[in-house]
């Protein structure tokens, strides 16, 4: 059954939920340009955001979080600073924004806290679970994108993008860039666990091959997923 909405005396379809997830470097931002393009060309009236931010309060706990000096050195209280993020995200934009039958394209959500701060920083599960069902509730997401990477090679990407940004400066590794190999490896098992779990929702794509050949990938499911010209 289509969810909907009362606003005012019309109901409105609920909007599409998109989220990509992924390590670090697999080139999410650059996925989720071309999807954005690829959606206003077929006429779907769209919001992009990420995670943490979005918000006012959340790109202040993004600030926190990403911050390798002052970060939550536990992930129980990094994870409860991310949902913090996260509810306000919901309630400020997420849900207003589908609610307007417009659709959400969020770059990382609940997968990455599980991933993170799950799978590779070992907070439970149960702890988890219990954190999705009072912050999240019913506001899954109808599509995730996994960028599959080896790694090594999405941490040297990673190295590459930070030293193109600042030529000649020496920019420092965020909180989660600067994690050893065998954590960015328990990550990865991490993200693909949830898509085996969930294969419904969580489509994995090959992040290593051409950027182009990608997106046409990408798209191809987003369109036959929700019935859109290709």
């Amino acid at each position: 059954m289509t969810e909907t909405f009362s606003i005012g005396s019309a109901a409105t379809a609920r909007g599409k939920f998109i989220t990509f997830e992924g390590g670090e470097g697999v080139g999410k931002s650059t996925q989720i340009a071309h999807l954005s393009r690829r959606l206003d060309e077929a006429g779907v009236t769209h919001r992009v955001t990420r995670e943490p931010g979005g918000t006012p309060f959340a790109e202040e706990a993004r600030k926190i979080l990403l911050d390798p000096i002052i970060t939550p050195k536990t992930s129980f209280a990094q994870a409860m600073l991310f949902y913090a993020a996260r509810s306000d995200h919901l309630d400020q934009l997420i849900r207003p924004e589908l609610s307007r039958g417009h659709w959400v394209v969020c770059d990382r959500f609940a997968d990455s806290t599980r991933a993170y701060q799950g799978a590779a920083g070992g907070v439970q599960w149960e702890v988890l679970d219990t954190f999705d069902a009072l912050v999240i509730g019913a506001t899954m997401p109808d599509l995730t994108i996994l960028l599959d990477l080896d790694p090594k090679v999405g941490l040297a990407r990673a190295n590459e993008r930070r030293a193109a940004s600042s030529p000649g400066a020496f920019l420092r590794a965020d909180t989660f860039e600067g994690r050893q190999l065998e954590f960015h490896q328990r990550l990865r098992d991490g993200f693909l666990e949830g898509a085996r779990v969930h294969p419904h929702r969580v489509l994995v794509f090959d992040a290593f091959q051409n950027e182009i050949a990608l997106a046409e990938q990408i798209w191809s499911q987003v369109a036959l997923r929700f019935n859109l010209t290709k």
